[in-house]
């Protein structure tokens, strides 16, 4: 299959595909979905329910496979460039402030196993900086986005050629496709018959970012939180590790963040505008850490975070959705509103991006509206494997983060790292689509289970999918036992 306009042209290379599409969702996958849906041709509409594009937040973490569609627009390419943290710094401590790792440049480590430091497997980023990147392209685009428009129910024609919503004020949309990426509580989960009961972790996350002018309050905190580098010019990723939490901290020129892993409170809710302030966080964050209580700068850091600041997510896992899409393959989920993942992933934005990539893409190979459920199909394929994978290991990476071995940390640093395999960050759906489109169309019209069909795996080599519940994480969490990955080469 020849395709053009796969390297470095931007906006404007692909022929109109004929395919309406329409966009539920305004996070990294909606907003993703939305820019390489108009590269591939479609006609593009977007559905948001807030009043404006919510840019606020702290840190996540980008894979590379998230950011290899940049070459196609170079106006973010440049800005992600600009803002990324590519001269960044990194240091390990217990939760009581003991230093384990001392402060390494990431740049030498990624040199030190061979890696090219201009294209790091990922890079941490500042949740707001990365949002307005993507807005001003949407912008650039000419986007249309309805604001204040919540759907509640979706649903596809009775000739099934065409998939819908319904918002709270009675507006009815229609579309070749509708792409619902509006998160974990997406109204297309009854449509998809997708819908997986969230259990609690009993697990949290206290979440803050503010301005560095903050820390002016306590001049020994901004001291030791002080960036590191020539000048003290470079960013550091601070993290500690301590039973039953792991903590970070980013420095960077305007901005200060720092997130603690802890045990739900009564306060906890799964909500980015659930704020508490920071005396609730000093007086209960030495609970559970056993006779060792915090880092005293841990402590003074978060008596200088400023009040409605600290976010207190609550922690609530879920099963592998059976289903992503309606039954007749009008409506399909991406990112949280197919799967959802724990921050230890380090995985959940580069997936939803993955996604939108990777249906775009499969848009525009299906060669036509009429052929939409096949895309759909196609595209799931592709997708759920890989994602389910990528899920377990967030589970694997939690044990060790809220677990570690220290006295195999001191012989070996990368024994308090999380895991992120060669299999996650070497992908590049866009290509991975392109070349393996029509064999993965030819093996689902067989009935051929995608792990089976002799297209080269984008999870781990040599694994099988196998059902996997929360109930059985738990279980094994309860007993002690390590959350087995399964097998093949998880790297």
């Amino acid at each position: 299959m020849t395709v053009h306009g796969t390297e470095s042209e931007p906006v404007g290379t692909f022929p109109s595909s004929g395919v309406d599409v329409l966009i539920v969702g305004t996070g990294l996958a909606g907003l993703s979905a939305a820019i390489e849906c108009i590269r591939k041709g479609h006609s593009v509409r977007v559905l948001e329910r807030a009043a404006t594009i919510n840019t606020l937040g702290d840190m996540y973490f980008m894979g590379l496979p998230a950011t290899r569609f940049f070459k196609h627009w170079p106006e973010m390419k440049a800005e992600y460039d600009s803002i990324g943290l590519h001269n960044a710094w990194i240091e390990t401590s217990k939760h009581s402030g003991e230093l384990m790792v001392k402060p390494l440049y990431v740049n030498d480590r990624l040199k030190a196993v061979g890696l090219d430091p201009k294209t790091p497997p990922g890079t941490f980023q500042l949740r707001p900086l990365i949002y307005k990147m993507f807005v001003k392209q949407v912008e650039r685009l000419g986007v249309k986005i309805e604001f204040n428009s919540r759907v509640v129910d979706y649903f596809e024609s009775e000739d099934g050629k065409k998939g819908g919503c319904v918002t709270d004020d009675g507006k009815r949309y229609e579309a070749d496709v509708v792409i619902a990426a509006d998160g974990v509580g997406s109204k297309s989960q009854k449509l998809v018959g997708g819908q997986v009961r969230a259990v609690s972790s009993g697990r949290a996350m206290w979440r803050a970012a503010f301005p560095i002018e903050n820390l002016d309050k306590d001049p020994e905190v901004k001291e030791h939180y002080k960036m590191i580098g020539p000048n003290d010019s470079e960013p550091i990723v601070r993290t500690y590790l301590g039973p039953g939490t792991y903590a970070m901290t980013l420095t960077r020129p305007e901005t200060m963040i720092w997130i603690i892993n802890h045990n739900a409170t009564g306060s906890s809710a799964e909500s980015w505008s659930n704020t508490i302030e920071p005396k609730e966080v000093l007086d209960t964050m030495d609970e559970g850490t056993g006779p060792n209580p915090w880092d005293p700068w841990m402590k003074r850091l978060i008596a200088c975070t400023p009040e409605k600041t600290i976010v207190n997510f609550e922690l609530l896992w879920r099963d592998p959705q059976p289903s992503w899409k309606s039954p007749n393959g009008r409506v399909v989920q991406i990112g949280d509103a197919a799967h959802s993942f724990l921050p230890a992933s380090g995985n959940g934005a580069t997936q939803a991006i993955e996604d939108a990539v990777s249906i775009a893409s499969c848009l525009q190979l299906c060669s036509g509206k009429d052929n939409v459920p096949e895309a759909v199909e196609a595209h799931i394929r592709f997708r759920f494997t890989r994602n389910a994978c990528a899920q377990k290991v967030g589970f694997s990476n939690a044990e060790l983060l809220q677990d570690t071995d220290w006295t195999k940390v001191k012989f070996d640093p990368k024994r308090a790292q999380p895991k992120h395999p060669k299999w996650v960050w070497q992908h590049d759906p866009e290509t991975y689509t392109y070349e393996h489109y029509e064999k993965n169309v030819e093996t689902m019209k067989k009935g051929i289970r995608f792990d089976e069909s002799e297209i080269p795996p984008n999870y781990p080599p040599g694994y099988k999918y196998e059902p996997w519940t929360i109930d059985w994480v738990m279980d094994c969490m309860r007993q002690g036992k390590p959350v087995e990955l399964g097998a093949g080469n998880w790297d």
